[in-house]
């Protein structure tokens, strides 16, 4: 299990909790109407029990070593969650995936978690490529991987089913190399 990652402006990430079951279920519950605009797991997130079993298997998946997730939490509450998705050892990649509640957009917080998944996945996971994909048409959640320096490597054509639509994915990827170059201030080798 992984430890807690402070992030700056007050923000931790913290892997989930089963007593935070029922603050996970709340958090959805505010945010539902915007949340499934992006994301196919809203309104199947209908109870605590839900989240409770959400919680369950993040905390599977970070046994194995196959995802791992956390709790931002900010100001003392519990306001969005992020994390490596997918975690594939054997390749050292992974997938960063993540949400935030309305009443905490716009304070950078979620550049922050990313930023501080990004360390995390490249320093301690030893990670040599991570990946992030968006909705095409999802600026605020495309904005992230191209302010933290990713490269837009393509997009997914109807890579998403959410509700009666699908959605079209953007997919950015930033390697090892290029991170430590960006935290360096010196220029990645071509």
């Amino acid at each position: 299990m992984a430890d807690a990652i402070k992030a700056g402006r007050g923000l931790e990430l913290r892997p989930l909790r089963l007593r935070e079951a029922k603050a996970l279920f709340a958090l959805v519950d505010a945010n539902r109407d915007r949340l499934r605009r992006w994301l196919p797991w809203p309104d199947a997130n209908l109870t605590v029990l839900d989240s409770r079993a959400y919680i369950l298997w993040v905390r599977a998946q970070a046994r194995l070593g196959a995802a791992l997730s956390f709790g931002l939490w900010w100001k003392g509450s519990l306001v969005g969650v992020a994390g490596f998705v997918w975690i594939d050892a054997a390749n050292r990649s992974a997938a960063i995936g993540y949400w935030l509640a309305g009443e905490a957009e716009g304070q950078g917080l979620m550049t922050a978690a990313v930023s501080a998944l990004l360390r995390h996945g490249f320093r301690t996971l030893k990670l040599n490529r991570i990946e992030i994909r968006a909705g095409v048409r999802n600026r605020r959640s495309r904005a992230i991987p191209e302010r933290l320096g990713f490269r837009h490597e393509g997009t997914l054509r109807q890579a998403e089913r959410l509700a009666d639509r699908y959605v079209d994915h953007a997919v950015y990827g930033l390697l090892a190399e290029e991170w430590r170059h960006r935290q360096t201030g010196s220029p990645p080798i071509q």
